[in-house]
């Protein structure tokens, strides 16, 4: 990964849960100075503005799906908006919750059939997100991404994954929140999964390492969904899913040379950010840094940030 250009695609979508606040994500990264940083970092970037997708409709009462309708319109959007994008250049798609990424990567996935190579996603994130409408026990579906893309059951009425991912080339990192069927359903499809006791034991850099090297193998494209949560909520707040014991600044640092590195990732989703719940906007700064460091930003040049 260098040089190009980057195509940033905001897409404040706040259907995927019945919090509001991640529709207003996309212009905190832009004020937060996303693309600056990456043009200092010597890439061309293209901001496309925000998707028009629908705005949230008022919560659905308990035990019911939340925003059907909007997040199947928000799915075909974003999958349109995805592979115009992957054509020209390294799409990051600033959210929004993670419903948004049924529809990036769907779009990813079509792009990267089109040219003949496997899709791998790498899912960073407290929550694996694999269950269906069918299946959510909050009929939250910023919690069914992985089954939607993977191909599972039980998303009538949305548009038909044409190149699902197979489940054997996702990789979660940061798990520390995952029920039973989740669970079961990761163990018996085969998916890399790692959680925040293997971090601790083996630490950070030698699975993805493997994951990695799997991704090279295979002649892979990459696709990196960089959900808020995967960070100690004690370092990055501004998240309605906040979940003790996720990964440090530094463990979150390395995993993003790592993989700019490898050269693989070829799209981005930043997701979960809510600026309402932010202190002076310091989630948004981490994840830009973050961001820096996947596109070439190393130690010796990262800027010290006051936050007084």
């Amino acid at each position: 990964m260098s040089g190009g250009t980057c195509i940033l695609i905001g897409a404040p979508l706040d259907c995927g849960k019945r919090r509001r606040g991640c529709s207003m994500g996309p212009e905190a990264y832009r004020v937060a100075g996303l693309a600056e940083t990456l043009a200092d970092l010597g890439w061309r970037v293209e901001d496309r503005g925000d998707v028009p997708g629908p705005k949230a409709p008022p919560p659905a009462p308990a035990g019911q799906v939340h925003a059907r309708s909007e997040n199947i319109e928000w799915t075909r959007l974003l999958s349109n908006a995805a592979r115009d994008a992957m054509a020209t250049g390294f799409p990051i798609f600033l959210g929004g919750d993670h419903a948004l990424s049924l529809g990036t990567v769907a779009g990813v996935a079509d792009h990267a059939a089109a040219k003949g190579r496997p899709l791998f996603v790498l899912w960073l994130d407290a929550h694996p997100d694999i269950h269906s409408p069918a299946t959510s026990a909050s009929g939250n579906l910023h919690g069914t991404p992985i089954g939607y893309v993977t191909g599972q059951p039980g998303f009538d009425g949305f548009p038909p994954m044409a190149n699902p991912v197979p489940p054997r080339n996702i990789c979660f990192i940061g798990l520390r929140s995952v029920d039973g069927p989740e669970r079961a359903a990761i163990q018996s499809a085969g998916m890399r999964a790692i959680d925040m006791r293997q971090i601790d034991e083996r630490g950070i850099a030698a699975p993805l390492a493997e994951f990695i090297a799997a991704v090279r193998a295979a002649n892979g494209m990459l696709h990196l969904s960089l959900d808020v949560d995967f960070l100690d909520p004690a370092i990055a707040p501004a998240v309605g899913t906040t979940v003790p014991g996720g990964a440090t600044f530094r463990e979150a640092h390395l995993a993003m040379e790592m993989l700019h590195d490898s050269g693989l990732v070829t799209s981005l989703d930043l997701v979960e950010l809510n600026p309402f719940l932010d202190d002076r906007g310091r989630t948004a700064a981490l994840m830009v840094d973050l961001t820096a460091s996947l596109f070439g930003r190393c130690v010796f040049d990262r800027p010290t940030r006051s936050h007084s």
